[in-house]
């Protein structure tokens, strides 16, 4: 048995601190992402090429920063690791804009999630304290919805398999998740 082969039944997290030391190690994270990660950047930029470029730069920065990953509940390598996905594609898609290059439209349900559409914001703390704060007063099963769906980039089939309910639930579920999340927002950002 190679070294690989006797670590791939670690978690993702222990794999992240022991690639630290051992390098040949965070293979097996890629091994496991890579294709969720490519879907996920395609949603966002359109383009196989570019979002190619995207998930090998989230990657390398991952990896780099390994060492300031903290496990904490509610926070895992799955939503860490997509969070720096979708940072650096919103990133490549407000340079190609601001280059003046042919853009493409980002996802609907993207835009339509977070209110501002200046991408700036994307950079700023405040928009992820925000979101947080939204899910957080969101009732649990709506909250996983979103969280399932946007953040760690699970289809409605691998989310319905998982909870063991039917696509349909799930849909009419992140459906109604999107509602909850405008109006918590809304009133949240009216109360301020």
């Amino acid at each position: 048995m190679d070294y690989l082969s006797e670590n791939e039944e670690r978690s993702d997290e222990e794999l992240l601190a022991l690639s630290l030391s051992h390098p040949s190690l965070f293979a097996l994270l890629v091994r496991k992402y890579e294709e969720p990660f490519m879907r996920k950047a395609i949603s966002i930029v359109r383009e196989r090429e570019e979002a190619e470029d995207i998930v090998q730069e989230a990657f390398t920065k991952i990896y780099l920063a390994a060492s300031k990953f903290k496990k904490q509940e509610g926070a895992s390598f799955s939503s860490w690791g997509y969070r720096i996905l979708i940072n650096t594609a919103l990133t490549h898609y407000a340079k190609r804009k601001r280059a003046g290059q042919m853009t493409v439209e980002l996802d609907q349900e993207i835009w339509n999630l977070i209110p501002d559409k200046n991408l700036r914001q994307f950079e700023r703390k405040e928009l992820m304290d925000e979101v947080s704060s939204v899910l957080t007063r969101m009732p649990q099963i709506f909250a996983k919805a979103l969280n399932n769906f946007f953040i760690e980039g699970k289809s409605q089939e691998e989310i319905a398999a998982d909870e063991g309910v039917s696509v349909g639930a799930i849909k009419t579920r992140v459906h109604r998740a999107k509602e909850e999340f405008r109006r918590i927002y809304k009133q949240i950002t009216t109360n301020i």
